[in-house]
């Protein structure tokens, strides 16, 4: 649709909706990927709410979780358990459906499937047996989260969810050390301690870093500020400790290479501690860098914490 296709559209209005949607396409045999509410249940789409009247069946993650969803909407469909357990088999299912000309709605507890949720590998198969998928655009906690992050990397980066165990964990962070653009996880209240405390020991205080928590529902709060002051706030309310968090990162400055950002981090911690010279004289004992290159880098650092 191009602009001069919507300059002709009326003005939506609750009276002419219906017959808007009426107008909308919805082939049959189509997988359509759905996007739900990330927790306000007034973002949903009026597509969505359509395509979910009209399906034959919705494939979730949850069927308990879905039926209480599409209750709230007034609408009860049949429901196909599609969590990450069974979603080869499921696929197979599904693809009979579609085969048979039936509409398939895919969605997942909350946001949009397949992004660190069910969905990706029915997709996949979907398509490659041939049959036709169509994205219902919605709720994105992720999305959300870094539109109002105020971090001005034009790139981001999404990671997810990080390893449980402390040693992978701290492997995946070391390999994005570098890495420029803005960096998107996600995290359960009972780890955002851990997780934190792991992000500030390899990525140092001075990074900015953004908590999102309990997005468009009543308790939602965004907090910016350096890593060296994450674990404080966190700590500060024990509230804080609950609702499933975003965490977005700050990159690396443009230009820095693995070598600069690890001086940076030792230098952070040790300037915590030590005297401008000490500090760079102990980063170059551990990163074997040149010391007067790190003397300057800590007087920068110094300064920087200081404005």
């Amino acid at each position: 649709m191009n602009q001069t296709d919507l300059a002709n559209i009326p003005s939506l209005t609750y009276a002419n909706l219906s017959e808007a949607l009426s107008k909308q396409r919805f082939p049959a045999g189509t997988l359509y990927v759905v996007a739900t509410p990330i927790g306000n249940i007034c973002d949903i789409s009026l597509r969505a709410l359509h395509l979910l009247t009209i399906a034959d069946v919705v494939a979730c993650e949850d069927t308990r979780n879905t039926a209480q969803l599409m209750s709230r909407y007034g609408l009860h469909k049949p429901l196909i358990a599609a969590h990450q357990h069974n979603e080869h088999e499921v696929a197979l299912k599904i693809i009979k459906r579609l085969q048979a000309g039936e509409r398939v709605a895919l969605v997942s507890d909350a946001g949009t499937p397949a992004v660190s949720d069910p969905g990706a590998k029915i997709v996949d198969l979907v398509l490659q047996a041939g049959l036709a998928v169509t994205p219902l655009p919605g709720a994105s906690a992720a999305m959300s989260a870094l539109s109002a992050s105020g971090l001005l990397h034009q790139e981001f980066y999404f990671i997810g969810f990080l390893p449980a165990k402390a040693s992978q964990r701290e492997t995946q962070l070391q390999s994005l050390l570098a890495v420029c653009a803005t960096m998107i996880f996600y995290e359960a209240p009972h780890r955002i301690l851990d997780t934190t405390q792991a992000l500030l020991n390899v990525f140092g205080a001075q990074r900015q870093i953004v908590f999102a928590r309990e997005l468009s529902k009543l308790f939602e709060e965004i907090h910016r500020c350096r890593l060296g002051e994450a674990m404080a706030w966190l700590q500060a309310d024990t509230h804080r400790e609950k609702g499933e968090y975003v965490v977005l990162l700050e990159g690396a400055a443009l230009g820095a290479d693995a070598d600069q950002v690890e001086a940076e981090r030792v230098l952070t911690i040790l300037l915590a501690e030590c005297s401008v010279k000490q500090a760079a004289t102990l980063a170059a004992q551990i990163t074997g860098q040149k010391k007067n290159a790190l003397y300057q880098l800590a007087l920068s650092l110094q300064a920087t914490s200081t404005d």
